[in-house]
């Protein structure tokens, strides 16, 4: 164990800079990383002002973060595609290899799968780590850290999009135009999907959506979603509905939205159980799909960053200095509207 500075969750509503120890012992098939830039994610704030998500309890002091880029500074015996010097970002899940899950190439519903910053898992808010250098990822060189930093949510995009099944000159419409809900309809226009339609209560972050070609906005605040999607697809219904909000109200209406033989696809996580429409959902014979987390997404992400099609910097709000990083968490439980995406730089 080595005594390193980092962001640590002590217990709920208290984060404190100090040291602490961690293990940075670079084994066989790892890699040290120094990191560069980490993201601040929805589930480390959630932890911030809850103390827990669903099981998950921080019972002791933790590491936030687990969005993050840096750079390889030692590599462990048995590593070859990678080498000190090589810019990367880290997949922040590690699965046992042999379960039956990862047999079946699941491996993220793995129920012995490690998660960074998830109890009793340290995050990755701190100089250094030590990770598997099969889940460690080398970033072009027209990808930056910060955007590197942003491949693990726009996974999560991805994973959505893969379950989707998407065919080209397919319409989506996503529910949610939050960090994840805007990456999820980026990925769908990435994989063929001629139009994403964005449906939220907040301007500021439709206004961010509606930078990217071919998602059209709607404020429900404003216009009834279900008659706006009728309306541009002549009544016939969306191909593909993403549901990112996590709003339990979003239920109550949702099957109203994608065509018959259409898909709706659960990205976001309602706390409570929630009522479902098995009628209208078998009548139109909606095909239901579930996405947790992300599997063999990670290189097809940095791929499409690399070539150019996929822009992740306008979602970028604004960045902080390590010091600064309870600050961020601070700005980040405010839940501005404007803000998508904050991330804190550690050199």
């Amino acid at each position: 164990m080595t005594k390193v500075r980092a962001l640590v969750l002590e217990r709920q509503h208290e984060l404190v800079l100090r040291d602490i120890d961690l293990p940075l012992e670079t084994g066989p098939g790892e890699v040290k990383i120094r990191i560069h830039t980490v993201g601040v994610c929805g589930s480390d704030v959630h932890y911030y002002t809850h103390g827990k998500i669903g099981p998950f309890v921080v019972n002791a002091p933790m590491v936030l973060g687990h969005e993050a880029a840096g750079t390889v500074v030692e590599v462990g015996a048995g590593v070859t595609h990678l080498k000190v010097g090589d810019r990367v970002c880290m997949e922040p899940g590690i699965p046992d290899p042999n379960s039956k899950a990862s047999r079946l190439g699941m491996y993220n519903i793995d129920p012995a799968v490690t998660f960074w910053a998830t109890p009793p898992i340290h995050g990755v808010l701190t100089p250094e780590v030590v990770h598997p250098a099969n889940y460690t990822f080398k970033l072009p060189d027209n990808v930056s850290f910060a955007e590197g930093a942003m491949v693990e949510p726009f996974a999560v995009g991805m994973q959505a999009a893969t379950k989707a099944k998407i065919t080209p000159g397919d319409t989506a419409v996503v529910l949610g135009a939050g960090p994840i809900g805007t990456m999820v309809a980026i990925a769908a226009l990435a994989g063929g999907c001629a139009r994403a339609i964005v449906a939220d209560l907040a301007q500021p972050k439709l206004d961010i959506a509606a930078q990217y070609q071919g998602v059209i906005p709607v404020n429900i605040r404003e216009k009834n979603l279900a008659e706006e999607v009728g309306r541009l697809t002549d009544g016939w219904g969306a191909d593909v509905v993403f549901e990112c909000s996590g709003s339990p109200k979003a239920w109550e209406t949702i099957m109203a939205l994608p065509r018959p033989g259409g898909v709706i696809v659960v990205v976001g996580l309602p706390v409570n159980p929630i009522g479902f429409d098995v009628s209208t959902a078998s009548t139109k014979e909606i095909r239901i799909e579930t996405v947790f987390r992300y599997a063999h997404q990670y290189e097809r992400s940095i791929a499409l960053l690399g070539s150019g099609r996929v822009d992740l910097k306008p979602l970028i709000s604004a960045t902080f200095k390590f010091e600064d990083s309870i600050k961020a968490f601070d700005r980040a439980v405010e839940a501005r509207p404007s803000d998508v995406k904050l991330q804190i730089v550690m050199e």
